[in-house]
């Protein structure tokens, strides 16, 4: 479902000036980098950007930093940013999550993002799905103390899953339902493309607040 092959799209992000090259350098600097002190969200597995370049137009006083491995579907979102000259609190990382230590230093970030994570089906793969336990370990380092971890998916074994490492690791769930559109937790959720098209085929959404 990912597109990962456009010609040129490696070189394109090497070229855009929406996206860090080198982020490692601003690992614990990343207000410094935005210039400002406003708090600082983050969307693990982005994809073509809908999500974070609606937030950030409607968010002004929070700075968001979008985090995608595939450049091909990076590409379309920093398509999208061009568009959006007015916008200055919005930046990108073509960047592996499993390495995401590299980037962010303790207490740099307010709020995680996981929208449609890539579910990662085989069990001998669990490690690599974003709400396992390894993950939250990983978040654990430079999330704020009342930090919040915000995910949406469609797959009901992914969500079981998550709520079961939750609890292993210690976390807090709230705010969780099977079928967001129809909860009270609907207001204000802005949709990713998934979940539009996920939506329109009837699939319910799933989505839980994880915090400390």
């Amino acid at each position: 479902m990912r597109l990962r092959n456009i010609t040129g799209s490696r070189e394109m992000i090497a070229e855009s000036q929406y996206v860090v090259q080198e982020p490692e350098q601003y690992k614990g600097r990343w207000k410094e980098f935005f210039g400002n002190e406003n708090p600082i969200h983050i969307e693990i597995g982005m994809g073509k950007g809908k999500f974070l370049t609606t937030l950030a137009l409607q968010n002004p006083d929070i700075n968001y930093i979008g985090i995608e491995k595939y450049s091909s579907v990076l590409l379309r979102a920093t398509q999208k940013r061009e568009e959006m000259e007015e916008c200055t609190n919005l930046y990108f990382l073509r960047y592996d999550a499993e390495e995401i230590l590299r980037v962010f230093d303790k207490d740099e970030v307010d709020r995680i993002y996981l929208n449609f994570s890539d579910p990662w089906p085989k069990d001998r793969h669990a490690k690599r799905r974003l709400t396992s336990k390894e993950f939250l370990k990983r978040y654990n380092e430079f999330l704020v103390p009342d930090g919040k971890v915000i995910f949406k998916s469609d797959n009901r074994m992914l969500f079981d899953f998550t709520l079961e490492q939750a609890a292993e690791a210690r976390w807090q769930t709230s705010e969780v339902t099977y079928d967001l559109h129809h909860s009270e937790y609907v207001e204000g959720n802005v949709m990713t493309e998934y979940e539009e098209k996920f939506s329109a085929q009837g699939n319910p959404i799933h989505r839980v607040v994880l915090t400390r």
